[in-house]
């Protein structure tokens, strides 16, 4: 069982609202997730980000793995930028 950090989807029909979790990679996309980190609202400009930095830092120091549009957005946040020095 591997863990992953990536979006539940929340928000009515064509108005998406996502969080930013901590899950089981078994686990259904908007079903059980062992913590919340953040979240993100794609249809504000620029997009709204808010993240748990040090949660999310440590949950991938014990191992968790962005997807590939989660790892986008901690990117655009200048997660890595901070982490890779430290």
């Amino acid at each position: 069982m591997s863990v992953k950090i990536r979006l539940a989807r929340y928000g009515t029909k064509k108005k998406p609202y996502y969080r930013i979790v901590v899950a089981s990679s078994d686990a259904p996309r908007d079903g059980r997730f062992l913590e919340f980190v953040g979240t993100y609202d794609p249809l504000k400009k620029p997009a709204a980000v808010t993240l748990k930095h040090d949660r999310v830092k440590e949950w991938i120091e014990n191992g968790a793995r962005p997807t590939a549009t989660v790892r986008s957005i901690l990117e655009k946040e200048g997660f890595f930028s901070k982490t890779v020095n430290a």
